[in-house]
């Protein structure tokens, strides 16, 4: 087949939707197709150009200046068109989505729409809090109108299935987790040497154990939580460092929490690290901490489980079928108190069994896995807009 990716957001940039996307390109690539990727230019772009890789001119977001918004030109929509895709495949339900949309209905190719994110979660960026609830019913119509473009929808979970059923999509849905480079992230890939470089870099003293959090530094993620309990798990467990790894509006609030708290000695905020390096960090880790509830699937939880650490999240939908309590990691509830134990539970003997342990139950969310479902959900589409094109003639 030959495949169209269009995406807001492509490796050099590190989260979960660049991520999973790169890992399908390579993915598909491998299996014998022929994967063209359409993504803004951000940070770092030019060294990773290829020839099938098109980056787009862009500009930082008014909202959220750590993302691009890309500016397809007439010249760019030409060259995607030509390609003659079979099946385009958007990441995105803005320009970028747009942009495939628009250039599968000129090849006639197959429309296939991954759900990534929750985008009424996301109001309060433009908003600020006026008129917030109004925004989220236009963002939950707006979700239904271009789901319903689609000839099938793919969601990394039930979660989000149940989200755009309530939403009112009535395209066909396939339930299909994000895969990742599961091997990469295993502990017996990264030597002491490494480990202890990496632990000197984030300034991680000799004997101390780590709390770390990887990924988007935003108020959705609610890093914010884990931040207010960990003078109080400091207290019980003295030898912690908490070290944040990623790039964000919340950085600098975060280092500013640490210091207003008085831990600041205990904290390290490291910013950004190159995403041919993330499971170095990782590697560091003893306990991966996450109060976020705006998760579609948090592939953060399972790079942290292949890397064999304790996970201790608040408990979540999206994490049915990927951690259980007690046995692959450690889930709270919904308070300051609950994930205080719950992170005390995660670095005591229990936490460093599971740890043990974790690696195992992060085995079924392989890119392998992942590839092959999605290209029988391409063949599905394939079917369906055949049969739309034979009604149309």
């Amino acid at each position: 087949m030959k495949i169209g990716l269009f995406t807001d957001t492509f490796y050099p940039e590190i989260n979960g939707v660049a991520t999973s996307c790169l890992n399908l390109e390579r993915e598909l690539t491998r299996r014998g197709h022929e994967v063209h990727v359409f993504a803004p230019k951000c940070k770092g772009w030019k060294a990773h150009e290829r020839e099938n890789i098109h980056y787009i001119a862009s500009a930082p977001l008014l909202v959220l200046k750590d993302r691009n918004c890309a500016f397809p030109t007439p010249l760019t929509r030409w060259d995607a068109v030509k390609l003659d895709f079979d099946v385009v495949h958007t990441n995105s339900e803005f320009i970028m989505g747009m942009f495939g949309h628009h250039v599968a209905k000129a090849n006639n190719a197959a429309l296939v729409h991954t759900y990534h994110t929750v985008w009424e979660d996301y109001t309060y960026y433009v908003t600020h809090g006026v008129a917030d609830e109004t925004a989220r019913k236009i963002t939950r119509k707006y979700s239904q109108w271009w789901c319903d473009r689609f000839d099938r929808v793919v969601v990394p979970t039930g979660k989000t299935r149940d989200l755009l059923d309530r939403y009112g999509v009535v395209a066909p849905i396939d339930i299909i987790p994000s895969g990742m480079d599961i091997a990469r992230f295993a502990p017996e890939r990264h030597s002491e040497e490494t480990i202890a470089a990496v632990r000197e870099e984030c300034g991680v003293r000799p004997g101390e154990r780590v709390l770390i959090n990887i990924g988007r530094l935003a108020k959705e993620k609610n890093i914010e939580r884990a931040m207010r309990v960990f003078p109080a798990l400091l207290e019980r467990c003295p030898d912690v460092r908490f070290v944040i790894v990623g790039e964000g509006p919340q950085r600098e609030l975060l280092a500013e929490m640490a210091q207003e708290l008085g831990v600041a000695d205990h904290v390290s905020v490291v910013g950004p690290k190159p995403w041919e390096r993330i499971d170095d960090y990782y590697a560091i880790g003893d306990v991966f901490v996450s109060a976020s509830r705006s998760e579609t699937q948090g592939l953060t939880y399972v790079e942290a489980m292949a890397s064999g650490c304790c996970v201790c999240a608040v408990n979540d939908e999206c994490l049915e079928g990927v951690i259980e309590d007690g046995v692959s990691g450690v889930l709270t509830e919904d308070t300051d108190e609950a994930l205080l134990e719950g992170l005390v539970r995660a670095f005591s003997p229990e936490g460093a069994r599971i740890a043990a342990a974790s690696p195992g139950y992060a085995q079924p969310f392989s890119t392998e896995g992942f590839a092959a479902k999605i290209e029988a959900c391409y063949e599905k589409a394939i079917v369906t807009n055949r049969a739309y094109t034979d009604i149309g003639e």
